[in-house]
This record gives structure tokens, C-alpha cells and sequence, in this order.
């Protein structure tokens, strides 16, 4: 009998949101959380952020935060594992866009690679306008980190539109 093909772990960033439903709790949840996928290593996790929501929808602020894990799934295997945990935490898809949620959990980059399907696009298409990622990413990842096809994360964090909503909240910071 054949064993299964395995392959080398590939570094995987996960941008966190929450507004609804104890916002500080659900994001410290996932982040736990995600270290218990199955096929996935959690390797840092940036500290918190409150930022002010996207989109027309008047809702609360959010709780944001950003993750690194080595894995060895595929992105969709991936993606299918962070969608059961927002499940698990009340996610409700209801078709409206930017509006409030219990939990979000968006693979924002997975290695090197590029990807377009309608399940899943990587990078995350929005992720160099969005300071509310791009911050808690820059804390945890390398400044020289590449997104496929955006450029360097030092760069884009530093192209960021300024003044923007992002504020730290003190003392949840830590390496795993």
C-alpha cells in the first residue's frame, strides 16, 4: 500500500475580524483555534486591533488581528477548515457584503502563490488597501515578506493611506 504523498509545510496568513458577539473573545477563540487544525502549525500571532468597519452597513467596530500558520494542506482544504470555525462561531453568510459578523477569518496569503477560482482568490484581492490587515500582518510577518503580485509588505504598509482607523490594544501580543 502506497503512502500518501506528503509535502513540505508552506507559510499561510490569516487575517481575524470580529464585531458582533464578544469581538475580543471570538478573535483570541479562532486564534487558538487555529492551532488545532489538523496538517497546520501556528506560528505567531500579532497583537489586537479595534478599527473602524468597511462598507456601508452602520455597524460596530472591529476587533482585528492576523496569524501565520506552516501547513501542509491545500489551499482549499485550508480555506474549508477557517470556514468551519467561523461556523462554529455564529458566522452567517447572508449574501451582505462588509456587513457585520460574528467572526471572519480570511486566508490573506499561502507562500508564493497565485490563485483565481470563484471559491477562493489569492492573495486576499483586497489586502493592500486594507490597513486593518496590513498592520497586524506587518507586526508578525518578515517587512520583507512578498505578496504575490502586490509587492513587498513594507512597501505596502507604507503606501497606506494615512491618517487610518487602527488602534492597539494593549497586552495580547505573543509568540506561540
Amino acid at each position: 500500500m502506497a503512502r500518501p504523498e506528503r509535502h513540505p509545510p508552506v507559510m499561510a496568513y490569516i487575517g481575524l475580524g470580529s464585531n458582533l458577539a464578544d469581538p475580543q473573545t471570538q478573535v483570541l477563540r479562532a486564534l487558538d483555534e487555529l492551532a488545532l487544525i489538523p496538517g497546520c502549525t501556528l506560528c505567531f500571532r500579532s497583537s489586537l486591533y479595534a478599527t473602524a468597519p468597511v462598507g456601508p452597513v452602520a455597524q460596530p467596530q472591529f476587533i482585528n488581528a492576523a496569524a501565520s500558520i506552516a501547513t501542509t494542506l491545500t489551499p482549499p482544504a485550508l480555506l474549508a477548515a477557517l470556514q468551519a470555525i467561523e461556523h462554529a462561531h455564529g458566522r452567517v453568510r447572508d449574501g451582505v457584503r462588509w456587513g457585520p459578523r460574528s467572526l471572519d477569518l480570511d486566508l490573506l496569503v499561502f507562500g508564493e502563490l497565485t490563485l483565481n477560482t470563484p471559491a477562493l482568490v489569492l492573495p486576499h484581492p483586497e489586502i493592500a488597501r486594507r490597513a486593518f490587515v496590513l498592520v497586524p500582518l506587518a507586526e508578525i510577518a518578515p517587512s520583507r515578506l512578498l505578496i504575490p503580485g502586490q509587492g513587498l509588505l513594507m512597501d505596502l504598509v507604507a503606501a497606506l493611506d494615512g491618517p487610518y482607523d487602527v488602534q492597539l490594544i494593549p497586552d495580547q501580543a505573543g509568540q506561540v
